[in-house]
């Protein structure tokens, strides 16, 4: 039997509450030519009877026997993959229908392309939209790899996105040395970055994707240390003279990085305000 096209990975924890519609949403897709891994690390809730639950022959499953590190977690269910192209998918985060099909067709058409990224919605733990359409500003449509890195040092953030959005090529993926421990809260902002290496970004206009805002997830006790991590991978591009960053750029991205941090807390307390109530 030969490999699929595209593998969709998923590394999950503790991840009962949402695991169920995480792998649905994979399974919804338009596009076929797919596998779906999911690594369960070790958990000890209900991840595992859920998984159970799932016979499709598209999904496998494979379990750690202990605890991993977050990058050597991601690292292995990537490693145990099979298809041409890859996505991760955060466990508690959700695909939309045709996300597959309209990535892959961008990948598959062009080599020069090296990672392509869509915008997505931010939604509650209930699963409530909390804002559509994010992401991407100013990264709409083909982009040199260091423009894109200019934006990087300038938005302050991650305006790229998270895991789910993106779809990016195995063999470049391991060209890379995937995912680095050296950092936490940008470990996915820090592959793109190594990725764009190979080739030029592609930013796609629709939401294709849907990130969750959840209380117990990294990104919600991120705070001061994502922000601090943030900096220093900025500080490392634009120091780096491959890319072509110009003081400007420093400027504009160290007086936009505490409202990039504001407007994340800002959806961390808005998500937190609708649980309470729900």
């Amino acid at each position: 039997m030969s490999a699929a096209a595209v593998s969709v990975c998923i590394p999950a924890y503790q991840a009962g509450r949402y695991i169920a519609g995480t792998v649905s949403s994979v399974l919804s897709q338009t596009f076929e030519d797919f596998e779906l891994v999911v690594l369960d690390n070790a958990s000890t809730d209900a991840t595992p009877e859920i998984l159970r639950g799932f016979t499709d022959p598209r999904v496998r499953v494979l379990r750690n026997e202990r605890v991993l590190p977050l990058a050597e977690n991601w690292n292995r269910v990537v490693a145990e993959s099979r298809g041409r192209y890859v996505k991760l998918l955060c466990a508690d985060d959700l695909l939309h229908p045709d996300c597959l099909r309209r990535q892959y067709e961008v990948l598959a058409a062009d080599r020069g392309i090296a990672l392509v990224c869509a915008r997505r919605d931010m939604i509650s733990e209930t699963g409530a939209v909390l804002a559509a359409n994010k992401g991407l500003r100013g990264l709409v449509g083909r982009h040199e790899p260091d423009a894109v890195i200019r934006k990087v040092v300038r938005h302050g953030g991650n305006p790229l996105g998270e895991p789910g959005g993106a779809l990016f090529r195995r063999e470049q993926f391991d060209a890379v040395g995937g995912w680095d421990r050296g950092w936490k809260f940008p470990m996915d902002l820090a592959l793109w970055i190594r990725l764009l290496g190979h080739g030029d970004f592609y930013g796609q206009p629709e939401s294709l994707a849907a990130f969750r805002i959840a209380p117990g997830s990294l990104s919600a006790v991120a705070r001061r240390a994502e922000y601090d991590e943030q900096r220093a991978l900025s500080e490392d591009l634009a120091s780096d003279p491959v890319w072509g960053v110009r003081p400007v750029d420093r400027l504009v991205g160290a007086a936009m990085a505490p409202w990039a941090r504001l407007r994340r807390v800002a959806l961390f307390l808005v998500a937190r305000s609708q649980g309470a109530r729900s």
